[in-house]
């Protein structure tokens, strides 16, 4: 009851790469930097096992970024020439590539590290992909010129690594998809069926991660905007609840969220969000116990997977470490509170 999990991502080594930020410079090039990648990835499996998590993932640690990891091995994406574009709806501005031809993947994307991590550990292994409508958020397109249609093209691409991933051995294919929670109408329309298509064929556990983002100050700034109830969620619910994906992955702890609507949920898995990732205030097993009895009012327990609000990439790694800590002990606090 209440496996323990992670949403994906985990701070990165300072010898692997710049630490506290969100598209850091990597520290090495070509041999040096694949190795430093692999001892940054079995070094957080073994902190994960550490702190007594029961899902693990390899952090993201050979991605400079959860969107821009995937893209590098993809056909038709110029990153020589970058352009600066306003993503999230123009929450903030970022450097990113151009498509400029038919999208076609270049060959495995993530076999290495998630043949590594499968190689490393006996628990469950999530991986995670971004999902399409984000990934179409945070590229210009040149050639496309219909963002449903790019996304569908993505979606494919998709498919084709998380069917090669399950291959590999991984037991929960993750999609990352903060861009639902922005573009809510368009996510209903046509978002989840493009990440239904990227989830084609799946016979592992399928989930899908949206949350009001990393614990960067644009995103801190967005969400003080939103007011005292962030509903967002219930516009995209309905959708995912009747959607082909299992789990569904939400910000719940320090946000304002109105918990009701996990019941829009019902029958999923959820990984509901029990760690803030924009403070540096470690939670107590209290209080991701208490977390935990809130959103059982709506989620049955056998439904319930405590996780992390977002990715904690740019947080302190001790900070981080601690944070892991008080999510294994919180969810036993909350197995011998509501165990009977």
């Amino acid at each position: 009851m209440f496996p323990t999990a992670i949403a994906g991502s985990l701070p990165k080594p300072g010898w692997l790469a710049e630490t506290k930020k969100l598209w850091p410079q990597w520290k090495a090039q070509g041999d040096e930097l694949r190795q430093a990648k692999a001892d940054a990835t079995l070094l957080w499996i073994k902190m994960q096992e550490d702190a007594g998590l029961d899902i693990v993932g390899d952090g993201e640690q050979s991605r400079q970024h959860f969107v821009h990891g995937f893209l590098e091995q993809v056909e038709g994406i110029d990153f020589e020439h970058k352009v600066k574009m306003g993503i999230r709806d123009n929450r903030y501005d970022a450097m990113v590539p151009q498509v400029v031809a038919p999208l076609k993947l270049k060959g495995r994307v993530h076999a290495f590290e998630a043949q590594l991590a499968r190689a490393h550990t006996r628990r469950k292994l999530k991986f995670t992909l971004p999902g399409p409508m984000t990934i179409v958020d945070t590229v210009a397109d040149r050639f496309y010129g219909d963002k449903v249609k790019m996304a569908f093209a993505f979606a494919e691409l998709l498919n084709q690594e998380a069917l090669a991933l399950q291959a590999d051995g991984v037991d929960i294919i993750q999609f990352d998809e903060p861009a639902f929670n922005v573009y809510m109408k368009e996510a209903a329309d046509w978002g989840v069926k493009a990440l239904e298509r990227a989830a084609q064929g799946l016979t592992c556990t399928t989930a899908v991660h949206i949350c009001y983002g990393y614990g960067i100050k644009a995103n801190v700034d967005w969400k003080n905007a939103l007011g005292q109830e962030w509903r967002q969620y219930e516009q995209i619910f309905p959708a995912l609840a009747a959607s082909s994906i299992k789990q569904v992955s939400l910000e719940c702890y320090h946000s304002h969220v109105p918990p009701q609507l996990m019941k829009l949920l019902e029958g999923k898995d959820v990984m509901v969000g029990v760690i803030d990732v924009a403070s540096d205030e470690i939670e107590t097993p209290e209080q991701v116990a208490d977390t935990i009895g809130v959103a059982l009012q709506f989620v049955a327990r056998e439904h319930l997977i405590p996780c992390t609000n977002c990715g904690l990439a740019p947080m302190d790694r001790e900070v981080a470490l601690k944070k892991l800590e008080a999510l294994a002990q919180g969810a036993e606090l909350a197995r011998r509170r509501y165990g009977s």
